[in-house]
């Protein structure tokens, strides 16, 4: 139980249906469609349209999506990939050519074909029970009467100004600027995309006006864009078979590559032969193990992780016990592995922006649903003539012939948008328990782990395991957040970490417990977004 002397919140208890998202608009949208008889996957494409308009610098309809989609009753989950390819003529050939070796992330080539659109009428057809006419509705309304800017919302738009200077998104600076909290913005560009979207389906954005709008903004920009690749968008989401892992009674499942969800499993198995640290949840010891799993994990992910129809991904590999349990050894609770060892080896030597959302219905169908632009307001490009923001997800791409993630006509980045689900064995089959999700760019993978080892390992409640402070391994350096103590920071040290305070938190989170044997549902929503989960 929280102290109730210090400022915090409880989690949120329901029985008939539940939301928690990153902005209160979008809760309360998923609510009206669950109570206007909508599923949890209606419920969460509303959600996350009206996000795409009224949290514009961490989605948008010029983004990808990824879902995990678990219905009621049929112990299945179900997973769909809504990332999107890099153009046709975006061969490595053509950026040597060029004398390309890195990808810049405001660039017109770190645009991937966007595939959010394709994601959500590919799940609705499948297991939704409304259209995209009827779930477009509200976010069409905020995008046509404006929606004041909340608080989290404004700081981030003030530290990405220069971004959308660059990008040529004058629209996104009124007056020279960022808008203020409190001060309305009003996208009616936007509001007419969306309606077509509404009244025609996803082609409307893939071909005619629309897609013509986006390919002429990338290539007035260098880009190699055309039509074509966005016409072949269209039918870009597919299904693929979720990977999952077994741990501590229940089965977590993540989408496979070329999503990085596979670190969490990873993670999970490196961390769940060790005993409990000394100091607990917050303990340093605890933090230490969580930073040396997460720095093997990402190391392994950066050497090999891409699109598996173009690379071969070792999955299996990756995942097999003994490998995970070597993986464990090298992990000394004295001091910090000095030097890693070579990518897939057990031996030692010879980051961002997004939203993510869970809906359960009254049935008891979990959605776990994210969406992103990648790095703030993505690219930072904004096709003006449809009002639509263009993501930077190819700046996961590697000019490095030869590497696995490296660019190729077709291909899908390393993409870091991963939702997760949680199930466990019920008296007829598997049956979820919880949606959940932690948003952050290459956090992710850490944030997901973090809380749910809080949640089920160390048994703080569903709040409390989204809000305790967090760190994360990136370019030689432990970033951490001001909750860390100066004496963890003390201990980081001397245990060979070099910790770094950042300005911005890391991620945020969102989760509902499924409790099964009250007939209850329990949700959480993380501090460090506007939001909030909400429940009937």
């Amino acid at each position: 139980m929280r102290d109730y002397h210090l400022p915090g919140r409880s989690p949120v208890y329901a029985t008939h249906g539940m939301a928690a998202t990153s902005m209160p608009a979008a809760t309360l949208t998923a609510l009206d469609v669950l109570r206007a008889g909508g599923n949890a996957l209606d419920a969460a494409v509303a959600a996350c349209a009206v996000l795409a308009v009224i949290e514009p610098q961490s989605t948008g309809i010029g983004g990808d999506c990824f879902c995990l989609y678990a219905p009621a009753g049929t112990g299945k989950v179900i997973a769909l990939n809504g990332s999107g390819r890099a153009p046709a003529a975006a061969s490595i050939d053509w950026f040597e050519q060029q004398g390309i070796t890195a990808y810049e992330n405001t660039s017109a080539h770190a645009v991937t074909v966007p595939g959010a659109i394709s994601a959500w009428e590919t799940l609705l057809a499948a297991h939704g029970t409304k259209g995209l006419d009827e779930l477009l509705r509200p976010a069409i309304g905020f995008a046509a009467e404006g929606w004041p800017v909340h608080p989290k919302l404004a700081w981030d738009w003030q530290r990405l100004e220069e971004k959308l200077r660059k990008g040529g998104s004058t629209p996104f600076l009124p007056g020279g600027k960022a808008p203020a909290p409190g001060d309305r913005f009003i996208q009616r560009q936007l509001a007419e995309t969306l309606r077509a979207i509404a009244r025609d389906g996803a082609r409307a954005f893939y071909e005619g006006p629309i897609a013509a709008d986006m390919v002429a903004t990338l290539r007035a920009r260098g880009g190699l864009h055309t039509e074509a690749d966005f016409a072949a968008g269209l039918k870009g989401a597919e299904f693929v078979t979720p990977i999952h892992k077994s741990w501590r009674g229940y089965e977590v499942f993540q989408c496979p590559p070329n999503g990085q969800g596979l670190l969490v499993l990873m993670m999970l198995g490196m961390l769940e032969g060790m005993p409990a640290p000394e100091g607990g949840v917050a303990g340093a010891i605890r933090y230490h193990r969580m930073i040396e799993a997460a720095r093997l994990a990402f190391r392994d992910r950066d050497a090999f992780v891409a699109d598996p129809s173009q690379a071969d991904v070792p999955v299996a590999k990756l995942l097999d016990p003994a490998y995970l349990a070597a993986l464990r050894g090298l992990i000394s609770d004295e001091r910090a592995i000095p030097e890693l060892p070579q990518a897939g080896s057990a031996v030692l030597p010879p980051h961002k922006d997004t939203v993510y959302l869970c809906v359960v219905d009254r049935d008891g169908n979990a959605c776990s649903f994210i969406n992103s632009l990648f790095e703030g307001f993505g690219s930072g490009i904004l096709a003006h003539g449809s009002g639509v923001m263009l993501q930077n997800r190819g700046f996961g791409f590697r000019v490095q012939r030869g590497h696995p993630n490296c660019i190729a006509p077709n291909k899908r980045p390393m993409h870091t948008i991963i939702p997760g689900m949680v199930m466990q064995q019920g008296p007829s089959g598997l049956m979820p328990v919880m949606p959940y999700g932690v948003m952050g760019g290459h956090y992710q993978p850490m944030g997901h782990t973090q809380f749910l080892t809080n949640f089920l390992e160390f048994g703080l409640d569903i709040q409390q395991s989204i809000d305790l402070p967090r760190v994360f391994p990136l370019k030689g350096k432990v970033e951490v957040e001001r909750g860390i103590s100066p004496a963890l920071l003390d201990r980081f040290s001397r245990l060979g970490h070099v910790p770094e305070l950042i300005e911005r938190p890391h991620g945020g989170g969102q989760a509902i417990w499924i409790d099964h044997a009250r007939g209850c549902l329990v949700g959480g929503s993380d501090p460090r977004k506007d939001g909030m989960a909400l429940g009937y």
